[in-house]
């Protein structure tokens, strides 16, 4: 056998040359499937998750769903009326949908000051704050007198909606128990769709005998207010009293600690940004336009129109309680992935069924998988997020990248209108008033195909904490970027309450948290 010898005298056979790099390729290629994928473990029963909450998580998760529920109506009921407001103020659709793009473009302040108030004083009052500014708004939405008015409301209200998502969030996944934690991630998100099924519901009447559209706005005001009184009870994190109590031990500001964060974890913050983009235009892309199409492009009537709406929001709920539940076993990355997959294959039933039944069939699918993957994404951005800035940086980068998707019903709509249906003859189909239809569904068919894809690849290019304990309270060291864990707070605040000496002198047992 012919070796390959070393200046030292050894030397391995091209046999053991060739073993150990097909040990090294397997390896990898087992470790990169397992950071894909993960084996289910065994799932505790659903309904043992359901009703072993005592009676705090049980207030504050439900505190958080219905402010998050609400936040989803106020929004939708620009998309579910965005005909009667056209015809109202006297303009086209695609300039209404414009206070839509507004609300998404301001959704990252509202992030950013709310998350940073939650850090810094905790996340109860900051979101009695933002539930009370966002009812005062949407209340004053229903009083513009013109469309400029109105897009002006909308932007201070994307403000306010900007703040609930990130703060609710974390109120509520940091009081549960990790098991099930997937299951009631999925369950919280679908307080989006379960909004949007309740606006669709409250809009039926009120299109269906041409009544007023303002009267969304102003019911959407009142049922805040009910939120708002059960805020009250919610009592504060007591993840975050614990966050308190180490920053001071370590003396140790918020600006600090923000500072020592983003210097050892922005690209990870930016790829959070990245995949809260492309989710943010899987759901925007299939959802905002997607009411106006079935009324002006297929002439669905209102009842239509609202049918097909809860249909497909009722698969929302399913698939977001459902994928979200088993994420907590197959992993969460897998899970956002095969839901992209899933959604990209209905699209042509979506938008190109021969019929309305199975039109409807196919909205119901793909929005189940949508929701699926979103029924994923408050554990698993609430699990990358350092522990010290949970109030902070799961909203702002869910809210960056709905900045980014802000557009996506505005470029579906212009696109439309720009390329209007054509008869096999080459003119131009019209509808009863005379008015070219827009070719609203290839739009979305053709914006959605590529979302999906781009979905799937940042999905899977990622990582993922899944089922991090979020009761550890751990802050950053200054220089490794490493966690400083609850021993070594507890034996530093033993060590200041037993000496004078000076804290700087102290050292404390560094371990890396990832």
């Amino acid at each position: 056998m012919s070796q390959i010898q070393t200046k030292e005298g050894g030397g391995h056979s091209v046999e053991q040359v060739e073993d150990i790099s097909n040990t090294s390729f397997k390896t990898k290629l087992t470790k990169l499937k397992n950071s894909i994928y993960h084996k289910p473990e065994k799932t505790p029963n659903a309904w043992h998750l359901l009703t072993n909450l005592n009676h705090i998580q049980r207030l504050t998760f439900t505190s958080g769903f219905i402010g998050w529920t609400l936040d989803a109506f106020d929004f939708f009921s620009v998309s579910l009326t965005t005909v009667q407001i056209a015809e109202d103020f006297g303009v086209e659709p695609s300039q209404v949908t414009s206070a839509i793009t507004t609300t998404l473009m301001l959704r990252p302040i509202g992030a950013l000051i709310f998350g940073a108030l939650a850090d810094k004083f905790g996340r109860r009052w900051p979101l009695m704050g933002d539930l009370l500014l966002f009812s005062v708004i949407n209340l004053a939405s229903g009083f513009a007198p013109n469309l400029q008015t109105f897009i002006g409301l909308r932007a201070i209200f994307g403000i306010a909606m900007g703040g609930e998502w990130g703060l609710g969030t974390s109120l509520a996944l940091e009081t549960l128990p990790v098991e099930a934690r997937g299951l009631f991630s999925g369950i919280y998100q679908q307080g989006y769709a379960t909004g949007y099924l309740l606006a669709t519901l409250v809009s039926y009447p009120i299109i269906q005998t041409n009544s007023s559209w303002r009267i969304m706005f102003w019911a959407g005001s009142g049922f805040s207010i009910f939120a708002i009184i059960i805020r009250l009870f919610v009592p504060e994190s007591k993840v975050f009293e614990k966050t308190k109590e180490a920053r001071k031990v370590l003396g140790r500001s918020l600006l600090k600690e923000t500072w020592v964060v983003l210097k050892h974890h922005w690209l990870r913050f930016a790829y959070m940004v990245i995949l809260m983009a492309f989710m943010n235009f899987l759901s925007h892309g299939s959802q905002d336009l997607y009411p106006t199409f079935l009324q002006s492009q297929l002439g669905y009537t209102t009842t239509q129109k609202t049918v097909t709406s809860v249909i497909y929001n009722v698969g929302a709920i399913c698939g977001g309680t459902i994928i979200g539940y088993y994420s907590n076993y197959f992993g969460r990355r897998f899970s956002i992935a095969f839901c992209a997959l899933m959604a990209g294959a209905f699209i042509p039933l979506w938008i190109f069924g021969p019929n309305i039944q199975s039109l409807q069939f196919g909205a119901f699918v793909l929005q189940f998988f949508v929701q699926g993957a979103w029924g994923v994404i408050p554990a698993h951005i609430n699990e990358l997020s350092p522990p010290a800035f949970r109030g902070l940086l799961p909203g702002l980068s869910y809210q960056l990248g709905n900045l980014i998707s802000a557009a996506s019903s505005q470029i579906q709509a212009v696109i439309g209108e720009k390329y209007p249906i054509q008869n096999p003859d080459g003119s131009f189909k019209l509808d009863a008033n005379g008015k070219k239809i827009a070719n609203y569904g290839l739009t979305q068919a053709i914006f959605m195909a590529c979302v999906c894809v781009c979905l799937i690849v940042t999905a899977l290019v990622g990582k993922e904490e899944r089922n991090k304990d979020f009761t550890k309270v751990e802050l950053e060291d200054d220089r490794s970027g490493h966690a400083i864990g609850p021993v070594d707070i507890s034996e530093l605040s033993m060590e200041q309450g037993n000496s004078d000496s000076d804290p700087e002198k102290k050292t404390t047992n560094v371990h890396n948290s990832e």
